[in-house]
């Protein structure tokens, strides 16, 4: 197959891109840093594999990669938590997800030769801040804090692409847990140096997910003609906060009693602390129903295998 992927060389993209390439697909990578092999992160990267330049506030040369392409992935985005939510970081939030898929779903839509399926990333952030220790699952209504608007604008960008008859799948992701970023990149650091422990009241649910199980998801809804429209991207048993800082201080050998509390991270991260400070029991239904098999359905064995490799 031949699979054209944006935020490719990104902390899930990067081992997205060089699973397909190593299962025999042909994989073209749109980034602005076009074939500087350095926008694949200095990864030796197979043959099979292209990087090229694209510009995600306009149209331009890159639409035409899409026409012919058997699979989009869209998985490009600023990240939620990397600043403080100022006016102009929301923004930026919302042109790097919202205006990025309208781009790539009108250039699906004008293709000659359209793709089956486009996979375009969302997040369980959807379901909004305020959903406590109730069970959501792809049929909960959107809540209305800002990044759950966000998600839900951010879905709604790839109607042009549905509605030329393309198939749509939205991933809503979790917390995605692997080594060199996400999550555990800011709270290992603190375990290591005995520092460690939940943040805020540790009751809220943390909708964590191996990174390889979104890879591995990620790959079976290109192949799986049944599923469209939003799919959670969770592991299959959540936990509380409270749970996973001491998993985690348990795999690490650490004690994990130090909580951070609620004021320090509003400090720290301001009307974005909610996103820490709330969660989703978000379970992945659709998903399992289809038949995809989780290689990490629970937490210990996927913080041991993390934090192994």
């Amino acid at each position: 197959m031949r699979i054209v992927v944006t935020g490719g060389t990104g902390f899930v993209g990067k081992d997205l891109v060089t699973s397909l390439a190593e299962r025999g697909d042909e994989v073209v990578v749109l980034s602005r840093g076009g074939r500087d092999d350095a926008a694949f992160g200095g990864r030796t990267r197979p043959g099979s594999i292209t990087v090229a330049t694209w510009t995600p506030s306009a149209t331009g040369e890159w639409t035409r990669r899409l026409d012919g392409a058997d699979a989009v992935v869209h998985l490009a985005g600023a990240g939620v938590m990397d600043e403080r939510w100022s006016d102009g970081r929301k923004e930026t939030l919302r042109s790097s997800r919202i205006r990025t898929t309208e781009l790539v779903s009108d250039a699906i839509a004008r293709a000659e030769r359209k793709p089956r399926v486009l996979v375009s990333a969302s997040a369980v952030g959807y379901y909004g801040v305020e959903t406590g220790d109730r069970t959501v699952h792809e049929d909960a209504p959107a809540g209305t804090d800002f990044l759950a608007v966000l998600c839900r604008d951010w879905e709604a960008a790839a109607d042009r692409a549905r509605s030329a008859g393309v198939r749509v799948v939205h991933p809503r992701l979790g917390l995605v847990l692997g080594k060199g970023g996400g999550m555990l990149a800011r709270m290992v650091p603190a375990f290591k140096s005995f520092a460690g422990g939940p943040v805020g009241a540790g009751k809220q649910y943390m909708p964590w997910v191996h990174r390889r199980d979104v890879v591995r998801a990620v790959e079976y809804a290109i192949g799986a003609e049944s599923l469209s429209g939003p799919v959670n991207l969770t592991a299959p048993e959540p936990v509380t906060m409270n749970a996973f800082a001491a998993a985690l201080g348990k795999a690490l050998g650490r004690p994990a009693k130090l909580r951070v509390p609620a004021f320090a991270v509003k400090l720290a991260f301001g009307e974005a602390a909610e996103v820490l400070l709330t969660g989703q029991r978000a379970l992945p239904t659709r998903l399992v129903e289809s038949g995809y098999a989780f290689l990490f359905p629970e937490l210990e064995s996927a913080l041991s295998d993390i934090l192994a490799s």
